[in-house]
């Protein structure tokens, strides 16, 4: 089991943000701005391309939830998700970053 999925069973301890029945939110155990969140679907999907466009349509709709909890929304945040070994994904469970509370850099 890999360790996202043991996360939203419960299994490992999450400081939680939002929770639903099909998704979670909690903080980063290593945040790198001073608000990182994860977000994970609870059914395992490997990455991005491995996830159906419904289960992203929900997904969606929760994130926007998870950004106005964190009082995020109108400031600004960055998203990023990590897809296989060259884009630095390091845990095989589609997953994003939420990144805010402070001026973020450009990365392009």
């Amino acid at each position: 089991m890999c360790i996202f999925c043991a996360i939203a069973e419960g299994q490992i301890p999450s400081k939680k943000i939002l929770e639903n029945d099909k998704f979670l939110a909690f903080y980063d155990i290593n945040p790198q701005t001073k608000v990182h969140a994860l977000v994970i679907p609870k059914e395992h999907s490997k990455d991005f391309n491995d996830v159906s466009p419904e289960v992203m349509a929900e997904m969606t709709t929760f994130i926007h939830e998870v950004v106005t909890k964190l009082g995020i929304k109108e400031s600004g945040y960055r998203m990023i998700t990590n897809i296989g070994v060259d884009g630095g994904q390091e845990v095989p469970h589609l997953h994003f970053h939420i990144l805010a509370g402070e001026k973020l850099g450009k990365l392009v």
